[in-house]
């Protein structure tokens, strides 16, 4: 990679143009060198995010959703990992030629991230109000009584009611509900451009679900913010995104509009991930039992086998797809895909 640049805060704002992709991901290669062997976790996705738009990417445990998204954010531990290639452009600025002190500066202010779990990602001996505060003190240069005001208005934003009582209160003292309230104002306390969602709804049960999805829709709009989402769940893409990127084995195998995807998936992978979704209108019929993917997902560990990594399990196999790796190319307006079937 070449050498960081040094680049102050404003100077890469005045940069930043008013484009309608506020982030484009290209080639992005992230792997993790540990004593089992060269891990391939993120090897060449590229896709970009618009402004006001949700960008769904779903895959299996495993596929490298999450590693996407800390690449991102530049927070991959090294060792054991790195991000070895490729380009994440910010308002076409690249994130990978910064230094960290000018990074640091952009982490949670021009891009922000809602993590998995909320109990973990909260520390748990400081107050909510301190915790949002912190990153407008940092980034907004806030007084300590301005940034407890911003907090205040932050949870009142996202719907926790009592805010000016429960600034005050510990992470063990909210819900889970709330706490992961709590992770969204602090991720957007900076109103920043993009925002990383990766499975903010897993810990919760359906009925608050439901809402953490709404209100993200509602303050995407609000705040005319990218929103990155990441998920297993085919249905809450269905609700929330407008484009998808379906990603196998640490590859985007197929990127489309929503309706596109749902309505017609090209990718074999895509379309067992379909028919595996429980369906209303079978359920009074004797077809009740699930489609399932037949195999197991590829090692990213060590030595990959040439050709397509979804050609142990595909139904439509042929020769080529066992000799080399299909190109993501475009094959209908705004959907691309990885297979040698196109």
């Amino acid at each position: 990679m070449s050498a960081p640049v040094v680049l102050s805060v404003d100077s890469m704002q005045r940069t930043m143009a008013t484009t309608e992709r506020v982030l484009e991901v290209e080639n992005l290669q992230t792997f993790f060198y540990t004593r089992a062997g060269l891990a391939k976790a993120v090897d060449g996705v590229s896709f970009s995010l618009e402004r006001g738009k949700t960008l769904a990417i779903v895959g299996e445990s495993g596929c490298g959703k999450s590693v996407t998204a800390l690449s991102l954010m530049r927070l991959i531990s090294d060792p054991p990992g790195r991000i070895v290639g490729g380009s994440i452009r910010l308002d076409g600025v690249d994130l990978l030629g910064l230094d960290e002190a000018t990074m640091r500066a952009i982490r949670g202010n021009q891009i922000s991230m809602v993590f998995q779990e909320p109990m973990t990602s909260l520390n748990p001996v400081m107050t909510i109000g301190r915790q949002i505060g912190e990153a407008l003190i940092l980034h907004q240069s806030l007084s300590n009584k301005a940034a407890l005001k911003r907090a205040i208005e932050m949870l009142q934003l996202v719907g926790i009611p009592e805010p000016r009582q429960r600034v005050k209160e510990y992470p063990h003292q909210l819900s889970g509900g709330m706490r992961q309230r709590a992770m969204i104002a602090m991720a957007l306390a900076c109103n920043p451009k993009v925002l990383i969602a990766d499975e903010p709804t897993s810990a919760l049960d359906v009925t608050i679900q439901a809402q953490i999805l709404e209100l993200l829709n509602e303050l995407k709009t609000k705040l005319k913010m990218a929103v990155m989402l990441i998920t297993h769940d085919m249905g809450v893409i269905a609700e929330t995104a407008q484009r998808v990127v379906v990603m196998y084995a640490a590859k985007v195998a197929e990127e489309a509009p929503v309706g596109d995807l749902f309505k017609e998936p090209l990718h074999p992978y895509t379309q067992g991930l379909l028919r595996s979704i429980p369906r209303i209108d079978l359920a009074a019929t004797e077809h009740l039992r699930l489609e399932t993917i037949p195999g197991t997902v590829p090692t990213l560990r060590g030595e990959i086998a040439p050709g397509c990594r979804f050609a142990p399990r595909c139904p439509f196999v042929k020769s080529v797809c066992t000799e080399q790796d299909p190109v993501l190319k475009e094959v209908k307006p705004g959907h691309k895909v990885s297979c040698w079937l196109y």
